[in-house]
């Protein structure tokens, strides 16, 4: 496995993870921004500066980088909800922007795997 594809297949490992604890109800508001922290961490000095030939993969580097934003945006809406259907609610929208973020980095994964 390249260095490159390594560093997609842990950025989607890290999402997932992330996702299953939402799913769970198992992470507490500090622990989402830590988590956060760490994905946009990630992407950030990891991933973004990769030159990419293929011009589908920069599209979907660039979505990641819009959906990450989003994900920090819910995470902050989700710390302000006081209501229990709000915050069920708010889990939601996070556990379907992790879906999306999934998707791009199973796309990616996909793109550049050797056929």
């Amino acid at each position: 496995m390249s260095l490159n594809l390594e560093k997609y297949q842990l950025l989607v490992t890290l999402l997932l993870e992330f996702r299953a604890g939402i799913s769970t109800n198992q992470i507490v508001a500090v622990e989402l921004h830590q988590r956060l922290a760490g994905l946009k961490l990630l992407f950030a000095e990891e991933i973004a500066p990769l030159a990419e030939e293929d011009s589908r993969i920069q599209s979907y580097k660039t979505e990641i980088s819009k959906q990450l934003r989003l994900l920090e945006v819910d995470v902050m809406f989700l710390q302000g909800a006081r209501q229990p259907s709000t915050v069920q609610t708010r889990l939601k929208i996070i556990s379907d922007r992790l879906n999306t973020l999934i998707q791009y980095g199973d796309a990616i994964l996909q793109q550049q795997s050797p056929d």
